[in-house]
């Protein structure tokens, strides 16, 4: 009877595991819209403090400070709440790195999340400020050039065939870590990277974002939602 009770109860848990979300999510809401996050598990030191500082409130008011069209939107300088019109941002920071966690699956394509850095020897990361990558599409040449003359190593073909089709910045590949993915609102980086800027690459209309952590339920939801809709695509990144 003991051990019949041992292996409903394991299969009780196993139950309510299997039917949590193997992901945390986070959005990021804007005047210009809005997105939500998956983070990969496969970067949990990048992972965990992204929470926390979620958790915290920490992004609350601060400003996507830096954008480049057709490259990235970054944010995250705790020093730019509240900053004054025309000041040159992304200096603040914590009083922390995050040591760099480099994935051979974990890339540059369009949505990604990634952390920003110094040019510190270990490339590791900066506490709190990240960036989104909007990129291009790239072709085979391209790409062939770029393994030549700034990667030095091969892109895998899988790899290829979505900076072909969906875009990205191969080149920042293995020098900055990659810890999550726009899973919806890619439109927002589009929005943003495209607005009016001053020769520090500010917005000249500050974009304030407010960063939230989707809740367990929600999570749940979402994570069979992203299963049931299938494709490749997204069963690579519910495996990251």
């Amino acid at each position: 009877m003991k051990q019949l009770f041992t292996l409903l109860l394991c299969l009780c848990l196993n139950s309510v595991f299997a039917s949590g979300p193997r992901h945390q999510y986070v959005k990021i809401t804007t005047a210009q819209g809005e997105c939500i996050i998956l983070l990969y598990n496969k970067t949990p030191l990048h992972r965990d403090n992204f929470v926390k500082l979620v958790k915290q409130g920490f992004y609350n008011g601060t400003l996507f400070h830096r954008v480049i069209n057709s490259f990235m939107i970054q944010g995250g300088d705790p020093d730019s709440k509240n900053a004054p019109a025309g000041k040159e941002l992304g200096n603040g920071d914590v009083n922390y790195t995050i040591p760099a966690e480099f994935r051979d699956s974990l890339f540059h394509q369009k949505g990604a999340l990634a952390a920003a850095r110094d040019d510190n020897p270990k490339m590791a990361s900066s506490g709190c400020q990240f960036y989104l990558v909007q990129g291009k599409k790239l072709t085979d040449p391209q790409l062939d050039s770029m393994e030549v003359k700034r990667l030095h190593f091969k892109i895998p073909l899988w790899e290829r065939e979505v900076y072909k089709t969906v875009g990205g910045t191969p080149h920042l590949d293995k020098k900055y870590t990659v810890y999550g993915q726009v899973i919806s609102g890619l439109a927002m980086i589009d929005t943003i990277a495209s607005v009016q800027k001053d020769a520090n690459d500010r917005p000249l209309a500050d974009i304030k974002m407010n960063v939230t952590l989707l809740k367990r339920r929600k999570a749940r939801k979402l994570e069979k939602e992203l299963r049931k809709s299938g494709g490749e695509q997204i069963a690579f990144l519910l495996n990251q």
